[in-house]
């Protein structure tokens, strides 16, 4: 998936919880709380599979903690898998 296609559909999906699959095979369930040109933030779900991290993450301060749109191989609404 290309990187403007993985950033507009980032955008779309800003504020409601996703599943983030990334190219070293990570899996990330939360909600996108910010999106840039090169990353996307993500604060952890731990009730849908997150890792937990909470409203503070390491690299987030507040925003949870960011994901390179380049290591990003799939992204998909939550709500798809949970119900």
């Amino acid at each position: 998936m290309y990187q403007s296609n993985l950033y507009n559909q980032c955008c779309r999906y800003h504020g409601q919880k996703v599943r983030i699959t990334c190219r070293d095979g990570s899996v990330h369930v939360g909600e996108i709380t910010r999106v840039s040109r090169d990353m996307v933030w993500i604060r952890p779900d731990e009730n849908l599979g997150g890792y937990g991290l909470g409203f503070f993450g390491r690299r987030g301060f507040g925003l949870g903690f960011g994901i390179a749109l380049g290591a990003i191989t799939g992204i998909v609404l939550a709500s798809a898998f949970f119900w």
